[in-house]
């Protein structure tokens, strides 16, 4: 639940933690007692807890499909991933994929730890896809299908240019937005968005991750992945693994001010499309990621520590937003509170920063024109003089530490 000095720091994270603690094991508690597909939301737990939580809204059906379709697009990225792999043997199986998961006897050994797991027991998940509706099955063969063919296209090409940056990240993401609109079409409950617009929602998260795990990637083991756009970085080192060091400190903030700058382009159709879903558990299900991503991409701008370690929301923070995204309304508040923090932190000097200034005023001003920036909740609270609230949560924390390390017969 956080440690006790980010809560005493940040007392309102408390209720919204608490709240995520409790759905977390609720969510843990919902796990199916079919072999397969019990394995299938298992798993969903190990590789993607947040997933697994914010998938616990939809209904039943669209939520085995969806969790299916996470779970087949995270074996084919794990195959893409797995560098110890030789190319000669992963390309076809990447252009394969789609026809593996109607084969509940196919598996491929790759990957670490629980990715491992997902690959050697993938016959759970054949099995579980089997079982879907056919416009389900429909819906994520062919995604799998486009997806794997462009992952294999770029294992044999560099992400040269801001066009490459693009083509990739639809192929790995921007599919994945397309996937999704067909399978809440399929279920009944949704119009089908527009491609422009599926695509923007992939591409948004998927830059935003690119960005945060800079340094994950640049120190791969046996060999780095290398996603970041020459025609960005170029402009500030001669090698994309100079940003990591040192003695290129300015020019490494002033790369990822580029890179975030390019990522914002994506914001005003994310915000259309979010705008139009009118099922409120798709729409959570959709617009929680997407405030979890403006809000990391505010943490890293002007950032030098996105070249030391990792730079991520607090988990306090993300509870809030977990809690707090309920509506567009929710939305727009959280975009206009996040873009706020991120100008505030432009330099005049950034070579960027005449264009990230024009595209943060853009998307200030689409939040300011929906007309609801007040009725939402803001991720902060006025400093008090008032104490009494603190020591109250302070009390509140104690008993939980006490309560979550009590099991039936005393302490665990």
């Amino acid at each position: 639940m956080g440690s006790l000095g980010a809560l005493v720091k940040h007392p309102d994270d408390f209720y919204p933690l608490l709240k995520l603690k409790m759905a977390s094991r609720h969510a843990e508690r919902q796990i199916p007692s079919e072999p397969h597909w019990a394995f299938c939301f298992s798993m969903l737990h190990k590789v993607s807890r947040s997933f697994a939580l914010v998938i616990q809204q939809l209904d039943i059906e669209l939520k085995n499909a969806v969790c299916i379709f996470y779970l087949v697009l995270r074996a084919l990225d794990t195959v893409e991933d797995d560098t110890s792999v030789a190319t000669d043997i992963k390309v076809p199986i990447l252009k394969e994929f789609y026809r593996h998961i109607y084969d509940p006897d196919w598996h491929f050994s790759c990957g670490t730890k629980n990715y491992k797991v997902l690959m050697d027991e993938f016959h759970h998940i054949s099995t579980a896809f089997l079982e879907l509706e056919k416009g389900y099955q429909e819906a994520i063969e062919d995604i799998t299908k486009r997806m794997g063919a462009g992952m294999a296209k770029f294992i044999c090409k560099e992400v040269e240019t801001v066009d490459d940056y693009d083509e990739y990240c639809h192929y790995v993401a921007g599919l994945v937005g397309l996937g999704l609109s067909k399978l809440f079409h399929a279920c009944g409950t949704e119009d089908l968005a527009p491609d422009t617009l599926s695509n923007s929602m992939g591409l948004f998260l998927q830059k935003t991750n690119i960005i945060r795990d800079y340094l994950e990637d640049i120190n791969e083991i046996p060999k780095s992945r290398m996603f970041w756009p020459r025609q960005i970085w170029g402009k500030y080192v001669n090698k994309l693994e100079d940003l990591k060091y040192e003695e290129n400190s300015v020019k490494a903030v002033q790369c990822l001010n580029d890179m975030i700058t390019n990522a914002l382009i994506h914001v005003d159709d994310c915000l259309k499309y979010m705008s139009a879903l009118p099922d409120p558990a798709i729409f959570r299900f959709c617009a929680i990621p997407q405030v979890m991503a403006i809000g990391t991409l505010a943490l890293c701008y002007n950032n030098i520590e996105v070249f030391r370690g990792v730079v991520k929301m607090r988990r306090g923070l993300t509870a809030k937003v977990i809690d707090r995204t309920n509506t567009m309304a929710d939305v727009y508040g959280a975009f206009y509170y996040f873009s706020c923090m991120l100008k505030a932190k432009v330099d005049k000097n950034d070579p960027s920063a005449q264009k990230t200034s024009s595209r943060l005023d853009s998307i200030l001003k689409t939040c300011r024109d929906s007309g609801v920036l007040n009725e939402r909740k803001s991720y902060i609270i006025p400093n008090q003089t008032n104490y009494t609230p603190l020591l109250a949560v302070l009390l509140f924390i104690l008993l939980a530490i006490i309560f979550a390390n009590r099991g039936p017969s005393g302490p665990n």
